[in-house]
């Protein structure tokens, strides 16, 4: 069998290895692909199992490429696979859930306490000799958030979003959740309540939900109305849940007291991004999933999708 990763640089930029999957057949592993058809194509054209991360495999793309007999998406979301077009060509689609469940929740954290403590500017201050001139024997510039007894809201409680009450519950915060399905792990962690509850009386709302037709804008205007005057609101989502006009406009008005993003609507960040203007606005370069040991899952996790499928036993097959 003829595997070929389009895009392998992300998943494994060469601090890991691809030795599983290079047990399971003819391996040729692309750094990176422009998403173009005719590249995709040439790349794909005797090739019989393809991986990608964000090279869209298109229906024109498999009607090109005949021999192709699966596709495996190295993530969780496989909106980059044509799905109806897979379908109809009779190719298997495989994704890798839950690997970064715990890293996802890491750094919903890093963001919010970048923003309630502000340790990376203190620092900065500290070794450019500020403190070391000063009088007193402490400063600070900014307000120093507590966490403990805080609220927070999380909209999407999956495993991501149960991760992520997990951790505010050590923080001493109340978790309130607007997540679809209640469940009694889930009601371990955090009270099941409206959306608009969640929205009135949440000082921190997390994102933690997959974008869809109920998610797409879902912080716009009309949501923020509805949450409390300084709001902090972490998105390690996806960047279409927010409208970013909105959110910036409500980030210098005020009314958001500060966000912290992994993800926007299109990446990478375009340079009239809004965000990007916005001082109480801490932005990450979509790197919530890349810790080393969550991509070590991923790629064991998607050898050993190759590998079921090639027993005819598919996994983690998505539909």
């Amino acid at each position: 069998m003829k595997i070929v990763i389009l895009d392998g640089f992300t998943s494994n930029p060469g601090d890991l290895n691809w030795d599983k999957m290079e047990a399971l057949g003819d391996l040729t592993v692309y750094e990176y692909t422009p998403n173009q058809t005719a590249d995709i194509v040439d790349r794909l054209q005797d090739c019989e199992i393809a991986l990608t991360n964000k090279t869209v495999i298109t229906a024109e793309v498999m009607e090109a490429c005949p021999g192709l007999q699966y596709i495996g998406v190295l993530a969780t979301g496989y909106n980059v696979v044509d799905m109806a077009a897979a379908a109809m060509h009779g190719i298997t689609v495989t994704n890798v859930p839950g690997y970064s469940t715990q890293a996802v929740a890491q750094q919903a954290f890093a963001l919010l306490l970048d923003i309630c403590s502000h340790a990376a500017h203190h620092s900065k201050e500290v070794h450019n000799g500020r403190w070391s001139r000063g009088r007193d024997f402490c400063f600070w510039d900014y307000p120093l958030i507590e966490l403990d007894h805080k609220t927070a809201g999380i909209i999407g409680f999956g495993q991501t979003g149960k991760a992520i009450g997990r951790v505010a519950k050590a923080f001493g915060m109340r978790v309130i959740t607007n997540g679809s399905h209640e469940t009694p792990e889930g009601k371990a962690i955090g009270e099941y309540v409206s959306r608009e509850q969640l929205l009135k009386e949440s000082d921190v709302i997390f994102l933690a939900c997959p974008l869809n037709e109920q998610t797409k804008d879902l912080v716009c205007k009309e949501t923020i109305a509805q949450m409390k005057d300084g709001v902090i609101l972490i998105n390690t989502s996806r960047g279409g849940t927010i409208v970013e006009k909105d959110l910036a406009e409500a980030l210098h008005s005020g009314k958001v007291y500060g966000a912290g993003v992994d993800v926007v609507s299109v990446e990478p960040a375009k340079p009239d991004n809004p965000l990007l203007a916005c001082e109480n606005c801490v932005i990450t370069p979509h790197i919530a999933w890349a810790a080393k040991e969550a991509r070590g899952r991923l790629i064991d996790i998607a050898s050993g999708n190759v590998k079921c499928f090639l027993k005819g036993k598919a996994q983690n097959v998505v539909h």
